[in-house]
């Protein structure tokens, strides 16, 4: 019931740390990925990666928040005829904009609007406007899942990135809309959830969390100090929770934003 074998899943952000990792993960698992990426440089190399582990992947270079090149692929690949369905959207196109991080040696109107615009794009937007192409596929097949990416810090204010976690609160909120409009709507098989990674150590936050000699920083003392697994997770960590949402062992799970976080959300730190 865990499997997914077989099913076509449409990841965005594939060439990215966590996309690409949960990309070879799906593709290892025999699911048909098709990889969505920003630079049309990014596509060959990503998709010989996912051919070696299994399944019948293919690539694309695209902005997630053109929607007229989102559908443009969407209705390419539904008329594959080895695929012909799309079984899975997995939204993890995001990151955080430096302008709209504000440093503790800066005041909240040192902030770049301009940035604060393009964080919210990029994480919201860019969560949503996948959604709203692909759910029209599922709404004609009558079936699909949906998983998107929320953070810790749409549990809590976290210092610093105060358009990064307004934009991912906002995935949050709309992953548990569109669970309830789809499902009233359009039937019990079509599912939205969404994971929230814990702290990973990736490119963009490993100037915050480590210092150059590998020894924590403040700020990841502090983020240890809350997490009672005490450790930072391992991104392979969040491949399980993953494939558990998008498969049948999950039919009656929707509307769920499930933490991977080594119980950092949960623990108040006293």
């Amino acid at each position: 019931m865990f499997s997914v074998e077989g099913k076509v899943a449409v990841i965005t952000g594939a060439a990215g740390a966590l996309g690409g990792s949960l990309a070879r993960h799906f593709a290892s698992q025999g699911a048909d990925v098709i990889a969505l990426v920003h630079r049309p440089e990014q596509v060959e190399p990503v998709v010989e990666q996912l051919r070696a582990l299994g399944g019948n992947p293919c690539g694309y270079a695209c902005n997630v928040m053109e929607t007229a090149a989102v559908k443009a692929i969407a209705d390419e690949v539904v008329a594959i005829a080895t695929r012909g369905r799309v079984d899975i959207l997995i939204n993890v196109a995001g990151g955080n904009v430096p302008g709209a991080t504000i440093m503790p040696d800066q005041n909240f109107w040192d902030m770049k609007l301009e940035d604060w615009e393009k964080v919210l794009n990029l994480n919201l937007n860019g969560t949503v406007y996948p959604c709203h192409v692909f759910t029209e596929v599922f709404a004609k097949q009558g079936y699909g899942c949906i998983l998107n990416i929320s953070s810790m810090a749409a549990y809590d204010a976290l210092s610093r990135v105060a358009g990064y976690g307004a934009a991912k609160e906002g995935v949050s909120n709309f992953t548990r809309w569109l669970a309830q409009e789809m499902a009233i709507k359009y039937g019990e098989k079509i599912r939205v959830n969404a994971l929230a990674p814990g702290f990973f150590i990736g490119k963009q936050n490993r100037a915050a969390l480590l210092n150059p000699d590998g020894s924590l920083t403040d700020r990841s003392v502090k983020v240890i100090a809350k997490t009672p697994m005490r450790r930072f997770g391992d991104l392979t960590e969040l491949n399980g929770a993953a494939q558990f949402l998008c498969s049948d062992a999950a039919t009656f799970v929707t509307g769920v934003v499930l933490p991977v976080d080594g119980g950092f959300s949960s623990f108040s730190g006293i």
